[in-house]
């Protein structure tokens, strides 16, 4: 399936060209970005021995390296020459020590969730830090919780749980690490309030290219601190972390429903100026239905919405809502076959968030399941692509209304997720070449922009074109990609200009002489 798009220019009918990846790849697309050249293998054997010299063990069998050849997109594959698990930061240093010497790439996963193959090897080393998944202390005191970095967000949460206390910020999809998400930024719908998963974080234990073990945060060795977070991998390996914690309590959810993106954002963004709610975000239904989540912590903070801000809001009950689309659909009699997809679409998701297992008495007591649940099963697939973009309050709802006319373009069903994250003007420095746009101020927004594929095969030259569009309205527009981890490399100097990504690639270079952490990401 080809788009209509004016990257298309074959110069005859059917052309195909050269392309090492996709060798069925029409000339025409214009691709940003193709998985990398494999590493050649010189010296494995070499540094294979020595590893092992070390105590490490190297798992090279077709079993072991197989099992990491695609990420969460399901669009790049590769195969490592052998995996290590990891499961001390002794042992990492060690292995980065020798990667060094003998050049060898070395690629970290933790929940492998990305979805431009980041979190794959092309060769090399493939790290996986799952095996550090250990919660080492929780102060119930000083509301800290000290964890390794291969931990899963929801196996943090059961450990936090069985003290009284909660995470912060964390991803939506809690099958993430939390050293992979310390390093791209994460989302959570109370991000508008208390800032991304990063700004969570206190301290790290960190693992630099060169295999050096360092203690770091804003006070202590700074610098490091300010390139490992949201640094997407490239300056360390972050094998334990201090994070912010707080008392554990369940939330009451309240549904806003619009058939006006524009109006659903206004309204999110004026509840996050006045600080008028804990938790907030936007889930769509394709741009008709559009879902406006408002949560709460307390009684207090839920009874001040309701004197104060809930009639501001322009959106509908159900009942309210339902009625408009019988309005906007009796006026379209040839668009039943989409009025007859989101009424199925709801029939399947709602009683997803509202489960006994997970509501008493109108309370969410674990929206870490209940959410974590939803996104794999109505949004997982065996391919996912989901670019993204990152701007500043001001521009934000240009920026979803000119994404959401190419997903209009590109697929029949599609979700939009759009969230704020609070700035913390203390962190300044973590949020250069970040998923944080420069020109914003209080509140950065981004929004996911997530084809509903229903197990429908698309080309890959679909889905890069799908892809380009998007990413080219950040550049356009002078934002970034609010996951950043779905950031295709070919961007990078697009979006941040060639001094930023100069003076960190000079930082790169410095840090990781031989180029083997993560080479594939960013440089």
């Amino acid at each position: 399936m080809i788009p209509e798009t004016s990257e298309l220019t074959l110069t005859e009918p059917g052309t195909i060209g050269p392309c090492h990846v996709g060798p069925d790849a029409l000339l025409g697309i214009k691709r940003q970005q193709t998985n990398p050249t494999r590493w050649n293998g010189q010296g494995w054997q070499e540094f294979a021995a020595v590893l092992r010299d070390c105590g490490i063990e190297l798992r090279e069998n077709i079993a072991a390296c197989g099992t990491f050849a695609t990420d969460a997109g399901g669009t790049a594959y590769g195969l490592p020459h052998g995996v290590v698990i990891a499961r001390s930061a002794a042992q990492v240093s060690a292995l980065l020590k020798v990667a060094q010497q003998f050049r060898v790439p070395v690629t970290v996963r933790g929940g492998g969730l990305t979805t431009e193959g980041e979190s794959v090897a092309f060769g090399g080393v493939l790290l996986d830090m799952t095996g550090m998944s250990r919660v080492l202390h929780v102060d119930t005191e000083a509301l800290t919780v000290r964890t390794e970095g291969g931990i899963f967000w929801h196996s943090l949460a059961e450990e936090l749980r069985r003290h009284g206390m909660d995470y912060l910020s964390a991803p939506l999809n809690l099958t993430s690490s939390v050293g992979g998400t310390l390093g791209v930024g994460g989302i959570d719908v109370n991000s508008p309030r208390l800032g991304c998963s990063a700004d969570q974080a206190l301290a790290l234990q960190v693992v630099t290219p060169r295999g050096d073990i360092v203690e770091c945060s804003d006070t202590q060795n700074a610098e490091l601190f300010q390139r490992v977070i949201l640094g997407y991998g490239q300056f360390g390996v972050i094998t334990e972390a201090t994070l912010k914690i707080r008392r554990y309590t369940p939330l009451r959810m309240h549904y806003f429903y619009y058939d006006s993106l524009r109006t659903a954002v206004e309204d999110m963004q004026l509840l996050n100026r006045n600080d008028a709610s804990d938790y907030s975000g936007i889930l769509t239904i394709m741009d008709c239905a559009v879902n406006l989540l408002v949560a709460f912590d307390s009684d207090e903070r839920e009874a001040a919405f309701r004197a104060d801000w809930q009639s501001h809001l322009r959106g509908h009950g159900e009942f309210g809502f339902a009625l408009c689309m019988l309005r906007r659909y009796a006026l379209r009699p040839w668009k039943i076959s989409e009025a007859w997809y989101l009424l199925q679409r709801k029939r399947e998701l709602f009683p997803e968030f509202r489960r006994s297992e997970y509501m008493r008495d109108g309370l969410m007591y674990d929206r870490s399941v209940v959410f974590s649940r939803a996104v794999w099963k109505f949004w997982g697939n065996k391919q996912m692509v989901i670019p993204d973009l990152a701007t500043s309050a001001e521009k934000f709802v240009e920026a979803v209304e000119r994404g959401n006319a190419v997903c209009r373009k590109y697929f029949p069903h599609y979700t939009l997720y759009c969230v704020g994250i609070k700035l913390r003007p203390e962190h300044k420095p973590h949020y250069e070449m970040s998923c944080i746009p420069p020109d914003a101020e209080g509140w950065a927004y981004g929004c996911e922009f997530e084809p509903m594929m229903n197990d429908r095969v698309y080309s890959r030259d679909h889905l890069q074109s799908f892809k380009n569009a998007i990413y080219d309205i950040g550049v356009d527009l002078g934002g970034s990609y609010y996951r950043f981890g779905g950031m295709m490399k070919g961007y990078i100097r697009r979006v941040f200009g060639d001094e930023v990504v100069d003076r960190h690639l000079a930082m790169k270079r410095e840090a990781d002489p031989a180029m083997i952490l993560n080479r594939d990401v960013i440089f």
